[in-house]
C-alpha cells in the first residue's frame, strides 16, 4: 500500500468512528427525550401514542379516588380534562386545585398511566410549562367569554 493511500484509509476510519458516534449520541438523546403536554394538547391528539411525555396543570376538585397504592385523578388546564392513573405513594403536597406534573404514557383507554407524579414544593411555585399552558388557557376562556358577552348583547 502506498503512503498516500494509508492516509485516505485512516482519514476514512476516522470519519466513520466520528459518524457512528455521533449517531449513537443522538439516538440516545432522542430516546430520552420528553416533552411537556397540557390536557387541551392531549385531548387535541398532539401528544405522542407510545410514548413518555409530560402532563401538567391542576389536580381537579374532587376528582381524587384511592384505592390502596393506585390512584386515580384529573388534571385540568381549565379547559380539558386528563384522567391520570398512577400505582405509587403520592408527594406529599400533592392536593387537589393544586399544581401537578406526571409523566408517562396516554393509554389505549384514553387514560395517562403516570410513571412518576411531581407537585409543587410551595404556594408560589409552579413549573413554567405548567404556568404557561395554564395562562394560555385562562386567555382562551376569556376570550371565549367576551364573545359570549358581545353574542348575547344583539
Amino acid at each position: 500500500m502506498k503512503p498516500r493511500q494509508k492516509r485516505l484509509a485512516i482519514v476514512a476510519g476516522i470519519l466513520a468512528a466520528v459518524g457512528v458516534g455521533a449517531a449513537l449520541v443522538l439516538n440516545a438523546f432522542q430516546s430520552n427525550l420528553v416533552f411537556f403536554y397540557s390536557p387541551s394538547q392531549v385531548a387535541s391528539k398532539e401528544a405522542p401514542v407510545g410514548r413518555t411525555f409530560r402532563l401538567g396543570g391542576l389536580v381537579q376538585s374532587g376528582s381524587l379516588k384511592r384505592d390502596g397504592v393506585v390512584v386515580n385523578f384529573q388534571v385540568t388546564d381549565t379547559i380539558k380534562t386528563i384522567p391520570v392513573r398512577y400505582q405509587g405513594i403520592l408527594p406529599d403536597l400533592f392536593k387537589e386545585g393544586k399544581g401537578v406534573v406526571a409523566q408517562g404514557q396516554i393509554g389505549d383507554d384514553g387514560v395517562f398511566v403516570a410513571r412518576e407524579v411531581l407537585a409543587k414544593h410551595d404556594e408560589n411555585y409552579m413549573p413554567p410549562e405548567a404556568g404557561e399552558a395554564l395562562k394560555r388557557a385562562g386567555d382562551m376562556n376569556k376570550k371565549i367569554s367576551e364573545s359570549v358577552v358581545k353574542g348575547s348583547g344583539k
